[in-house]
């Protein structure tokens, strides 16, 4: 028996695969690369905080002009070719030139050179690379003139004539030895490494113990390392390389922000469009969205893992190649504009006034309520768009193989998580309610933020991304469907454009912002730790105060407040959405009260 295939959502489905294909190299990677470009927390909070605003007033007003003009379909394609262009030329921003490190030239009985820092990996990376090399390098100190003289003479062996120096500085050509380096734990958690500056020759090294065991001898100075190797280089570069108030005089700044927000535009009003263009195409069968969409969960999973391989098989020593992942966007990019050239969307009603009949929304207030859910659910997906790969590498900065794990990350999170419950999101949503369905949804995220704070293995999080089910796949299907049904007729493509403007603009906004603060400030495992607390208190309050609303309110599930003398209307709504009659399908429609508790 041959399978029966609509083929009038084979497109639909062919777009969510190939757009997810195409962002998945990209999007989870940006923070991981804005941090190897140099920029420190704050800034890549800030960066976000930004798009997510650009989000906020892209999705309302594309689909404003979506419904306004019906004009969906050009639109929405142009999007696509907008949002591909833009992150491909993300390839092309010019890298920004890193100081060079800053180290401690000390002495005592022999002359070392100290680096200290809070990643304890660096000395083993080091001496894996190195092993038994030593490097020449060029340090460039800092130094009281009155301490010239003894420094030249009796600690470094050379004669003050052959010095180059100037009046606060000397520089020196020295010999270090790569495999033989000291570590020193401090008490505030930050490891040292110390290096061997080595004597011109062996009979040196007595002379330099006896010549220097004079406390008035003794220096310890600031001086820049230049050992004319990258790698060296790139592991003892300062975290971050460039200063919060440099970035923003930086035209390599501008290049990378101003791709990532035209990038974010066109993202955002291809999702609005295209879930509302979903919506139109199943028309009664809405609960079928979800199995609509979890063909971009398939796309996201495979492109993802398969990036992250290629960046590191692909990427040398010290720093990663991304370029690979660009040029995987521009192609996959191109092959869903194709797709949605095949789309067969019409829409039957234009509503004669839709910001008036979209504000009506603001009335509601079990649509408030959702407006907030949406917020703070924002606020806690900002912080694994953003943070967690970010954390991730802090936790296995020893480990070569980061992206590998973040591919991994990104696939269980699909194939393990989203995956069933899109596909299996109707029949929940049926279920339980979608009132029930939010609640479950921050308990959710308080879950999954206590278990990331717990972490120590970098690797221990791929059972955590399980959760992602719950905390993405049923959350979107949430969303989405409770937005096409609240929805007044003509205003589809709108209410999603804002439904995803309050949850990316407000919500993600807030949370990369207050994120990138966090991080900064108390480190990844206490930042998760406090959205966790955070998201289990919201789950209790959300859900004392829904059933506070149906025990004392006459409203439905699907956010229509009834009060006496809207009764009739909002009923006529519920009664003339397709989402909400699929949906509400089992209830009597005679009876009020039960349509309002129950739907």
């Amino acid at each position: 028996m041959r399978p029966n295939i609509n083929k009038d959502l084979l497109p639909i489905k062919a777009h969510y695969f190939l757009f997810n294909a195409g962002t998945a190299p990209v999007v989870p990677f940006m923070p991981t690369l804005a941090k190897q470009l140099g920029y420190s927390s704050i800034v890549v909070g800030t960066m976000y905080t930004i798009l997510a605003v650009i989000g906020m007033l892209t999705k309302p007003l594309v689909g404003f002009l979506s419904d306004r003009y019906q004009r969906h379909r050009m639109l929405f394609i142009s999007c696509e070719i907008l949002t591909g262009l833009a992150f491909f030329l993300i390839t092309f921003t010019p890298g920004v030139q890193k100081p060079l490190p800053v180290v401690e030239l000390h002495h005592e009985s022999i002359t070392t050179v100290r680096y200290c820092s809070s990643d304890n990996c660096i000395s083993t990376n080091l001496k894996n690379y190195f092993q038994n090399q030593t490097l020449t390098c060029k340090l460039h100190c800092q130094i009281e003139s009155y301490m010239w003289n003894d420094v030249c003479k009796q600690c470094l062996h050379i004669n003050p004539e052959n010095c180059n120096r100037s009046s606060e500085y000397v520089d020196l050509i020295r010999d270090i030895n790569m495999n033989d380096i000291g570590i020193e734990q401090l008490t505030d958690g930050e490891t040292c490494m110390i290096f061997t500056v080595i004597p011109s020759d062996d009979d040196l090294e007595a002379a330099e113990s006896q010549d220097c065991l004079d406390n008035s001898t003794y220096f310890n100075t600031t001086c820049e390392l230049d050992c004319n190797n990258e790698y060296l280089h790139s592991q003892l570069a300062q975290s971050p390389v460039i200063n919060n108030s440099d970035a923003v005089s930086l035209y390599q700044f501008w290049w990378f922000f101003g791709m990532l927000i035209i990038s974010w535009i066109g993202m955002a009003a291809v999702v609005s469009i295209g879930d509302a263009i979903c919506f139109a195409i199943l028309g009664e069968r809405g609960h079928l969205y979800g199995k609509q969409r979890l063909y971009g969960s398939v796309g996201w999973g495979i492109f993802s893992i398969l990036a992250g391989i290629l960046v590191d098989g692909m990427s040398n020593d010290g720093e990663k190649d991304y370029t690979v992942v660009f040029w995987m966007t521009a192609i996959i990019m191109a092959l869903d504009v194709l797709a949605s050239l095949k789309l067969k969307h019409t829409q039957t009603h234009l509503s004669p006034n839709i910001l008036k009949d979209v504000g009506q929304m603001f009335l509601s207030m079990r649509c408030v309520i959702f407006f907030i859910w949406c917020v703070f659910i924002g606020l806690g997906t900002a912080l694994i768009w953003n943070f967690l790969f970010w954390h991730l590498e802090n936790l296995g900065s020893c480990q070569d193989s980061m992206k590998t794990l973040q591919g991994f990350v990104m696939a269980i999170q699909c194939f393990c998580g989203e995956l069933p419950f899109f596909f299996s999101s109707g029949w929940i949503l049926k279920k339980i309610g979608h009132i029930n369905a939010m609640s479950l949804v921050l308990f959710g995220f308080g879950v999954r933020f206590i278990l990331y704070s717990m972490l120590q293995d970098p690797w221990y999080v791929l059972p955590i991304e399980l959760l992602n089910g719950v905390t993405f796949g049923l959350f979107y299907a949430t969303m989405a469907s409770y937005a096409s049904i609240v929805a007044p007729p003509g205003t589809e493509t709108t209410m999603q454009g804002l439904v995803g403007a309050i949850f990316e603009g407000i919500g993600v906004s807030t949370g990369s912002f207050v994120g990138g603060l966090l991080f900064d400030s108390v480190g990844g495992g206490h930042t998760f730790e406090i959205f966790g607390v955070s998201f289990f208190i919201a789950f209790i309050v959300h859900f004392c105060i829904q059933k506070y609303l149906q025990r004392h309110q006459s409203a439905d599930t699907n956010g229509k407040q009834t009060p006496e003398q809207n009764s009739k209307d909002s009923i006529n709504h519920i009664n003339n959405s397709n989402s909400a009659t699929q949906l509400t399908k089992d209830i009597a429609p005679t009876d009020t009260a039960d349509k309002i508790q129950n739907a």
